[in-house]
This record gives C-alpha cells, structure tokens and sequence, in this order.
C-alpha cells in the first residue's frame, strides 16, 4: 500500500520528465535527421524570414547577414516587373535629389580625367564661387589629404564633395599660372538642380524649351520660362522632351494643365489595389491657344510620355520625332529606416484616349526588355516609319477621331529619322574611346580664357571652323594609337567638327548654348519651326473616317 502511494506521489514528475525528454529527443532528430522542416512555413514571406534564420544560425561559415539581404532584394523585385527597383541607402539620397531640385553641395560641376578632379563650371552665386574657385581648376586635396590616381571615381568625388548644409570642406586646388597649390574653406550649401535646359527664341516667333527630367521644381521652371518668352512676344512653342526619361507624374500634370481647357481629361491610373485616379485640367492654365509641337525619340519615356500623350490625345499639339521608349507603370517610393527604399510598381496609367503605351514584358524573365532600343535599331525604326510595326489590335482615337495605338510607346505624328549621315566605323571608335570627350576638355582648358572672352556660341564656333579642329583632333586620335583611315576621316569630317565644337562649346559656355549651337541644323528642331511656320500645330479631323 505504501508502494503505491509512494508512485502516485511521483508520477506527476515522471510525467514531466518524460514530456521534456521527448521534446529534446524529437528536436534532436528532427534537427539532425529531418532536414529541418519548418510545420509553420505557412506562406511565402513566413518561408523567406525562415530562410534567412536557417541561414544565420546554421550557415557553415560566418557572414554578414545585411549583404545577404541586400543582395536578395534586387532579386526578389526582378521577379515582377521591369520597373520595380531596389535603391541602397548609399544611393537613394542622390537618386532622390535629382528629383527633389536640389542637393547640398560645393556647387562644381566636374570631370575626371587622368584621375584627377577638373572642375569643367562653377555654379553662379554658389558656395565655390564665392570663395573664388574658378573653372580650369584641378582638386589636388580634400581635407589636407591628397585626392588623385585611382581612388578618385564618380562616387568617391561625390562622397567627398557633397555634405550637409553648413559643413565645411578644404579644397587644394592647382591652377594653371600659379607656382602652389591654392587653399579653400568651402562652406556647403543649397545646390539647384534644374530640370530645363535651355530655353531661348529660335527665330523670331518661335520659343524653344529643353526639359531633361520631370522634377519637383519642373513646373515653377517652365512658368518662368513661358514669361520669359512670352516678354519676347513668343507666338508658338517647342518643347523639346527627347532624351528626358521622365520623373514625377504630377510634375508633368501640372505641365499639362498649362496647355489644356477645362474639364479636359489627361489621364487616368489604376492598379489591383490603386483605386482608380482621374485628372482634369482645370482651366487655368497660361498657354490654353499657343501653338505647340513636342518632340519626343525612343528615350522619352514615363513622365514625358504622360505629357506627350495627353498632348496627342487631346489635339492639341503636334508631336514629332521617334517612337518614344513605352513606359506605362506608376512606382511608388517604399522608404525603409536604413535610408533604402524600393520603387514598387502599384498602377498602370492610361492616356485620354484609354491607351496604355506600356510595351509588353514578361515578369522576372525579359533580359531583352531593357535592350528594346537595339532591337528597334537593327530592325531599321530609327530610320524608317515604315519598319514600326503598330499594334492595330489595340486602336483608339483622340478628341478628333484621328488613331493612336497601345502596346509601345507614343507614336509621333511626324516621323523623322535619325541623321547618319557622316557617321563611320572611324567617328564611332573614337566616340566610343571618350577620346572626343577628352580632347575637347583638354582644348577648352588650354584656351578657356580666349574662348570665354569670345562670349557667344556663334564666335566660339567661328573662331574654332578656322582653327582646324578636326586635323588637330586626328592629330590627337593617332597619339592614342587610333589608326588613321583617311577615306572615313573625310567622310566624317563635318560631323567631327560639329561634335568637337559642340563639346568645346558646352564646357566652356555652358549647357544653353551648346544647345543652340546643336539645333542649327538638327532636323527634327527644324521641322518644328517649319510645323509652326505653316500653322499646323494643331492636329486635324482625318477625312472620310467612318463612323
């Protein structure tokens, strides 16, 4: 009796004993014999946060955990759509000012060259003009410590020059005539990044307006800019959007507003979970009547295709140029507290006439999606209308009835080619070499004080056509062991010494009148004015349509 007494005291302990032996059994083998199966892996984010704890507690070498991540989340967004992109902390703050207006800065704009820093302009009223840093010089030491050879890149320059506001930097530069180095406190400040160009009368009648991205300060730009002519009574408009690969979508609705009456639709955005999003112009806008031509080529994308589209659309311009690049996907900035962020695609956006212009893509699998623009070179659409193959399944119709096209882009309604005249196998290798880059830098260095005093774009120009450029470049090319092949030489010349000059232009004068100087003789820029000239900016009913 007392036996069992003695055991039924126990058994509650027993019990537990063997409870916990049967976990620490199980865990055993289920660890080193069972593969490591996880039973509450119930979805796909639960498996990936698994994974990485598998990862970092059992991994068979020690490894940093945050390159693991940073390297998986690239990948995971490749699985969706082209345009959803991981942005490393190290680069979201530059990635994000070129959009913002403005960064903090030394206000430079440089070039490296023989690994060193080149300072190519200063910018007017910024904190190196101030101190007296002038074009021409070259940084020798950052902060005491000496800043050439192979540790001067894009990003260590970048790292080095930009900062906070109100942070000092100490500049060593070397400068042409001066025995020493030359010392400067820097105190960085506010750095404007403007997203227009150029804008200047063309002709008499005509303005002209280059914008190169859709930024947060576009729109207060291109109102100054609209002023501006217009106080040189301005009677019709270009506005040139090739190259510009787009920016923010209220940027160019807001651009949009300025050409369009009231109540007329620009666009309209839907996603799986993006209610649908309509826009209206809502008649105040300042150029409601002036003659306007867009041109666009297969670099004009995203926000510029919004603008072009909602132009086409409405009828109330002409657009010129190539079929621009196809992008329809709206992305939303995703931030995350380590200064990263992702741009995930959340919508797609429609143009007034119900099209979606996003080209087709295979989600996580179209290497090809990005070289699209090779495939259109080789197949001739940069030079022939006739090669674009319009997807006609896909029609619809602006506010006049004429047809416009989904699936690929904004088709302009006059198409002009790209000019290859004087292009040869000789222009390609030595622009492919930068050589035609570096000789122009190192001629405006070596006559910046002459050139400058010149002070306009056409006696620059004039002045360099007598000083045989071209032969002193080939001179140059056959230096740095480019062989020289006289028959394409010829061929190339005129085109030669409009890059050369172009470039001696732009670093010299600056970013406005190196455009001037290129719109000359550019055909798609004459076409424009010849467009404005006749009157016919504004599109017209196609005859006989069926209804």
């Amino acid at each position: 009796m007392a036996s069992n007494n003695k055991t039924t005291r126990f058994l509650p302990f027993i019990i537990a004993i063997s409870i916990v032996g049967g976990i620490l059994i199980g865990t055993f083998y289920s660890k080193h014999y069972g593969g490591n199966r996880l039973g509450i892996i119930n979805s796909s984010s639960n498996k990936i946060n698994a994974l990485m704890r598998i990862v970092e507690d059992q991994y068979v070498d020690t490894i940093d955990m945050s390159n693991v991540v940073e390297g998986a989340l690239p990948q995971i967004l490749a699985q969706l759509d082209p345009h959803s992109t991981y942005i490393p902390a190290l680069d979201a703050e530059e990635v994000n000012s070129e959009l913002e207006g403005s960064f903090s800065g030394i206000g430079i704009q440089f070039v490296i060259q023989d690994d060193t820093i080149h300072i190519n302009s200063v910018i007017e009223g910024g904190p190196s003009e101030k101190v007296g840093i002038m074009a021409g010089d070259r940084i020798v030491k950052v902060n005491d410590s000496l800043f050439v050879g192979k540790i001067v890149n894009e990003r260590t320059a970048k790292e080095h020059l930009k900062g906070p506001k109100g942070t000092e930097v100490k500049i060593s530069v070397k400068r042409s005539g001066e025995k020493d180095l030359l010392d400067f406190i820097v105190v960085r400040g506010d750095i404007p990044q403007n997203s227009i160009n150029a804008v200047y009368m063309i002709n008499d009648e005509f303005g002209y307006v280059k914008i190169n991205k859709f930024a947060r300060t576009t729109h207060v730009e291109l109102l100054n800019a609209i002023a501006q002519l217009s106080h040189q009574n301005c009677k019709g408009l270009i506005i040139d959007l090739r190259d510009n690969t787009g920016g923010y979508m209220d940027a160019a609705l807001r651009m949009v507003n300025e050409f369009l009456p009231e109540g007329r639709l620009m666009l309209f955005a839907q996603g799986r979970k993006y209610p649908r999003m309509e826009e209206y112009a809502n008649g105040t806008g300042s150029c409601q009547r002036m003659p306007l031509v867009v041109l666009i080529n297969e670099s004009s994308a995203s926000a510029s295709e919004i603008f072009a589209g909602a132009i086409q659309d409405n009828d109330r311009g002409t657009i010129i140029g190539r079929r621009s690049f196809g992008k329809g996907l709206v992305q939303q900035p995703i931030e995350f507290s380590d200064g990263s962020s992702i741009r995930l695609t959340v919508a797609r956006y429609y143009t007034p006439s119900g099209r979606c212009i996003q080209r087709p893509y295979e989600n996580g699998k179209d290497p090809e999606y990005d070289t699209d623009w090779i495939n259109r070179y080789e197949h001739g659409e940069f030079f022939s209308e006739d090669s674009i193959k319009l997807n006609t399944e896909e029609e619809y119709f602006t506010t006049l009835g004429r047809p416009v096209y989904a699936g690929g882009g904004i088709m302009p309604d006059i198409f002009v080619p790209q000019d290859t005249i004087g292009v040869t196998s000789y222009l390609i290798e030595v622009s492919n070499k930068g050589l035609i880059s570096r000789f122009g830098f190192s001629y405006s260095d070596n006559n910046r004080e002459k050139l400058l005093a010149l002070g306009s774009y056409e006696k620059v120009a004039n002045y360099l056509s007598k000083q045989d450029i071209t032969g002193q470049f080939i001179r140059y090319c056959d230096s740095k062991g480019v062989k020289r092949r006289n028959l394409l030489i010829n061929k190339s010349h005129k085109l030669l010494e409009k890059y050369l000059c172009s470039n001696i232009i732009s670093n010299v004068l600056g970013t406005q009148p190196y455009i001037q100087y290129w719109n000359l003789d550019d055909k798609t820029v004459l076409k424009a004015v010849e467009v404005l000239k006749k009157g016919e900016a504004f599109p017209k009913a196609p005859e006989n349509r069926d209804e």
